[in-house]
């Protein structure tokens, strides 16, 4: 007896299973053979800011790519990260919670992990009154 499909109770279930990942993956792809989601619009960043007494702390964990192609900006307020690898790119704008000192920025990588530290300017100056 060959089995009838249309009848199958779990169609309903299984296709809004289907809908459901469709749009948690936000239209990715997924590569059979290599078994790496790539986005077209760039990767998911995992990005965290600490603020510190003197210093804010910027860690992105932005595996699969080189150290070469990670390409940092800041203009004092912002910063944008840009990366790229054989699987993932990353294009990134932090607002960062305080006002930085640009210049004194430090950044590392390590097991696709970048880790960059600013130091922080005061927010506002006293004025003396003569």
């Amino acid at each position: 007896m060959r089995r009838d499909d249309r009848d199958d109770p779990f169609d309903d279930f299984f296709e809004e299973i289907e809908r459901m990942m469709n749009d948690m993956m936000n239209g990715a792809s997924v590569d059979v053979e290599g078994g790496a989601a790539t986005d077209p619009a760039g990767a998911d960043l995992h990005l965290d800011v600490y603020e510190e007494e003197n210093t804010l702390r910027v860690v992105a964990d932005i595996p699969g790519v080189d150290r070469d192609s990670v390409d940092l900006k800041c203009d004092g307020t912002v910063l944008t990260l840009d990366a790229a690898g054989s699987t993932r790119e990353y294009h990134e704008r932090v607002q960062l919670p305080a006002t930085v000192d640009e210049h004194s920025a430090s950044a590392s990588y390590n097991n696709g992990i970048l880790e960059v530290t600013f130091d922080r300017v005061d927010d506002s100056a006293n004025i003396g009154v003569s």
